[in-house]
């Protein structure tokens, strides 16, 4: 859903590089790069940002007011 504020795996704090690297790849970079580029080095870490699947602005839409 949205994502995990720290690396399943490591522990590593990496939600504050999300934004980042989401612009970054609809922009039309490799995602590799970017990863590089934000210092994302370990596979755990990285894993988590190539496989998550936003659905966020989907579940908005039904939020109770």
């Amino acid at each position: 859903m949205i994502i995990p504020t720290r690396c399943f795996t490591c522990g590593k704090v990496i939600a504050d590089q999300w934004d980042e690297f989401k612009e970054r790849t609809e922009d039309g970079e490799t995602p590799g790069d970017v990863l590089d580029d934000l210092g994302l080095e370990r596979y755990c870490c990285r894993t988590v940002f190539i496989t998550h699947n936003d659905l966020l602005p989907e579940i908005a839409q039904f939020k109770k007011d």
